[in-house]
């Protein structure tokens, strides 16, 4: 894991796409944990989760880093650096309730 990311300049102010991972809500798929883009707001399920949307949704889209995201957890990822960014006061709020899964 690298100790500094070269991508936090991505980093944007976002709204979130859904209430759960956007792809597994149309589905009726279970998660285990939520993964919000800080590029564009998709919220997608971690890589714990049976298909791993917020990882699909960086090899589709090339967006770097994502937010743990149920709760705001104060963390980031950076998927090309392989690197985790401290997000404290910079977490994004949720936009309502966040149903349960697995």
């Amino acid at each position: 894991m690298a100790d500094e990311c070269t991508h936090t300049d991505t980093i944007r102010r976002v709204t979130p796409s859904a209430k759960g991972c956007e792809e597994c809500l149309k589905t009726g798929s279970p998660w285990v944990h939520l993964r919000l883009c800080r590029t564009c707001g998709h919220v997608g399920c971690c890589d714990s989760s049976p298909n791993k949307h917020a990882t699909k949704h960086f090899h589709k889209t090339g967006h770097p880093i994502i937010e743990g995201y149920d709760p705001p957890e104060g963390w980031g990822y950076c998927y090309v650096d392989d690197a985790m960014l401290d997000l404290e006061g910079d977490t994004t709020p949720q936009i309502g309730p966040i149903p349960r899964y697995v």
